[in-house]
């Protein structure tokens, strides 16, 4: 722990003055250009000069990516509101969402669990984000997703709103150690839904742990042994729990400033509009785009910079807004 902690402010400090001799160099050929008047020198160095700004602006970011499990891996589940197919449907799309997000950031994905709907979209999904701070950066999209359309599966082609709840838990480092009292947790197994042949479907070997003292509910069934499949349900158990506890200390922080933005679990945090107008609003910082396609392949990036900024006492909520 304390070697990756020693890891993470070094990469810090390096960037720190390597952005820094940047910045030096461009205003030193600024003034040079300046004095030479040489126009396409000083185009160039003041373009040098703004493309810093998006280095600094992501750097801060970054910055503050340094919580306690900001550094972990991230389990990602997703679960549909009432409304059946609707709403199903619109979890298999925010599904795709954040693996397409992953993918971009060159981030492994894997299904822990997931199960399919009666007529599409998905009952559940819960993937495992694997990468630098993929935790940092996913954990603020916690919360109701909500989305506007014309429904694919209304005849008369009426608007619809859907919802689908998603939440955000770091895969708990082993160094860590969460105390779990095996009799307060009850274990199921049973038949794995879904691809995976045979042996899959025909086995019981999926395993759903429930927590009765908080009613936390994990599952898995991605390997082919009950046994592991208990291994990995039991992990992401203690990481559902680590959480808990990571929001706990959060909220009571939070607690202290009279300007508070309510992110817990089950609110509404942002509205995805495809009719009757191209619109997604993040309801916590107001950031918002009309580039609803982007979003749906996975663009959120503006929206996790804004999430994060928000968290500091009197940023600015867009990056944009930082002078």
């Amino acid at each position: 722990m304390v070697l990756r902690e020693r890891a993470t402010l070094d990469r810090q400090l390096t960037l720190y003055r390597t952005l820094k001799q940047d910045y030096d160099d461009a205003v030193g050929l600024i003034d040079l250009a300046a004095e030479e008047d040489d126009e396409a020198e000083l185009a160039a160095a003041e373009q040098a000069l703004r493309d810093l700004r998006g280095v600094a602006e992501q750097r801060a970011v970054e910055a503050l990516l340094s919580g306690e499990a900001d550094a972990n891996d991230a389990y990602l589940e997703i679960k549909p509101g009432a409304g059946g197919t609707e709403s199903q449907d619109w979890a298999q799309m925010l599904e795709r969402l954040y693996v397409r997000w992953a993918e971009d950031h060159r981030f492994k994905v894997e299904i822990e669990e997931e199960s399919a709907g009666e007529e599409a979209g998905i009952k559940s999904a819960t993937l495992r984000v694997s990468g630098p701070n993929a935790y940092g950066w996913l954990k603020t999209e916690s919360g109701v997703h909500r989305l506007v359309r014309i429904s694919p599966f209304d005849s008369n082609a009426r608007r619809q709103t859907s919802f689908a709840a998603v939440g955000v838990f770091p895969v708990v480092d082993d160094s860590i150690d969460i105390q779990i009292n095996e009799a307060d947790v009850r274990i199921d197994v049973y038949r794995a839904s879904g691809a995976g042949g045979q042996h899959v479907n025909k086995t019981e070997s999926a395993v759903r742990l429930t927590h009765m003292p908080t009613g936390i509910v994990v599952a898995c069934q991605t390997e082919r042994s009950q046994h592991k499949n208990r291994d990995r349900a039991w992990k992401m158990l203690r990481a559902r729990l680590y959480e808990a506890e990571l929001q706990r200390r959060e909220a009571a922080a939070q607690a202290l400033h009279a300007a508070k933005t309510d992110i817990g679990w089950g609110h509404q945090i942002r509205s995805y509009v495809l009719q009757p107008y191209q619109m997604v609003k993040d309801l916590r910082t107001g950031h918002q785009t009309s580039d609803t396609q982007g979003v749906l392949d996975g663009d959120i990036d503006p929206f996790l910079r804004a999430s994060l900024m928000s968290r500091l006492k009197g940023a600015p909520t867009r990056v944009e807004d930082i002078e």
